[in-house]
Parts: structure tokens; sequence; C-alpha cells
């Protein structure tokens, strides 16, 4: 049994089928890619599965729960993180307070401020686990900055370290190299590899880059229009005549990745 599963997915948007009888495994301990040309359902994928979104017919178990079942705000509690394609930060916090507030949804449940309601023992622990990440990520310079004068890079290692303090089983990766530079992009990808291997999370991830998805994903699936059209390792993915086909016009080159 996978950590995730997903059978026969779909999800209707009037009289578009965005996603088409979707059905895909993630095993625990892996690096996984999901990839497609522009508007095959990708992010469509991430927010049913995030239960941003409800489909229309099919089945997501997570970890032998019936995600389906799970309110979408207690999707993290049970061990599911996201980022997104457009970093989403608070400007006037720094990157501490991030990562202390992310950890909010797996202490408590009231609406009331943090300060008020965790005695000095959970605030300890918040502490310690935002500090723990800000030094994995290599942050601790810029720890105590605000976010609103980091440039994007940062901002989108931050927005990854407010996933990782909930300690996930399963961490979703939305375009996460999208606007870095080459020097960034590589050592998000060591990252990625570093969250799989110390962390013991695994990750499925969207990406345009394909450089990224051939050199550190393990299995990559492959949406066009909704459906998945082929699954399995780079080397074979790289090959695949529909892969190919459905990537005419795009900007994925195979060849160099």
């Amino acid at each position: 049994m996978g950590l995730l599963e997903v059978k026969n997915l779909t999800l209707n948007f009037g009289g578009l089928r965005a996603l088409d009888q979707v059905s895909l495994e993630i095993q625990e301990g892996s690096i996984c890619g999901l990839i497609g040309p522009n508007g095959a359902g990708k992010s469509t994928f991430f927010n049913c599965v995030s239960r941003i979104y409800t489909p229309d017919h099919g089945n997501i178990r997570f970890g032998g729960l019936d995600l389906l079942r799970v309110p979408p705000h207690n999707v993290v509690r049970i061990g599911l993180a996201r980022t997104f394609q457009n970093t989403d930060l608070f400007k006037s916090l720094t990157v501490m307070d991030h990562l202390l507030v992310g950890q909010h949804i797996i202490t408590t449940k009231s609406l009331f401020p943090l300060a008020l309601i965790l005695g000095s023992r959970e605030k300890g622990v918040m502490q310690r686990q935002a500090e723990k990440i800000v030094k994995f990520l290599g942050l601790e310079a810029i720890s105590n900055q605000d976010v609103n004068i980091l440039p994007l890079g940062q901002q989108k290692l931050v927005e990854l370290g407010r996933a990782l303090v909930s300690n996930p089983k399963l961490l979703l990766l939305d375009e996460p190299v999208a606007g870095m530079s080459s020097i960034e992009t590589q050592n998000v990808k060591e990252i990625i590899r570093r969250i799989r291997d110390e962390l013991k999370i695994a990750v499925l991830l969207v990406e345009h880059d394909m450089s990224v998805v051939m050199d550190i994903c393990e299995r990559v699936f492959v949406l066009d229009f909704g459906q998945l059209i082929a699954e399995g390792p780079p080397s074979e993915i790289q090959l695949n005549p529909k892969v190919i086909e459905a990537y005419l016009g795009e900007e994925a080159d195979f060849a160099e990745a």
C-alpha cells in the first residue's frame, strides 16, 4: 500500500474535464514528479489532494485514511503539506515568525492567538522546531529579517520551511524552482534530496524545469488534458512517444535534461 493512493480521480469545471480518471501511487521515501504541458491538470491534481477542491469522482487515500473524509483544515494534521506556485507569505513577518506560525495547525484548534493559549513548554518546542528548519534550509543569517525585503529565491525557501515545520509525511511542491537562478536551483535540488534522506519525507513535485525533474525524481507521472498518459522512471519518460508528442510546442527539453 502506498503512502498516497489516488484512484480514478475526476473533476469537471462546467463542461471542461480537468482531471479524467487519474490513478497513481506515491510510496514512502520517494521523490516523484508530476509533469505535463500548461493546462494539463497538475495544479488541479494538487488542489484535490490537498483538499482545496473536492473531486466529482474517485478515491484518495493517504496513510490508509480516506482523505476525502478529512476536512481541508485538518490535512496538515495528518501529515500532508504543500507549497504553492506563487509564494503566499505575510510580508510584515520575519522568517522565524513564518516558521512559528506554520506550526499553529498542529498545536491547537483554537482561534485565539498562540501566545495566549500555549504554555512555555509548547512555545519552546515550537521554537526549537523552527530553529531546526531554519538551519536545515541555511536561513540562519536572515532568520530575523522581514520576508518582504528578501529576493524571490529566499522567499520560496521560507514557504518551504513553513511547510516543513509541520513534520509532514508527504510534501507537495508546486514549481519549487520557478524564477530561480541556476545556483539557487541547484541548491533547491540538494535540499529536496535531503528532505527525503534526512527528514524522511516523501516528495511529489510539479515542475516545468525538466532538468530538475529528470535529475532528482525516481518516478515521473505525466498528465495531458487531464489524463495520465505515462508513468515510469525518468529514463523511460524521456523516450516515451506520447510524452514527446504532448510536449511539442512546449519548452521542455528532454535532450538536455
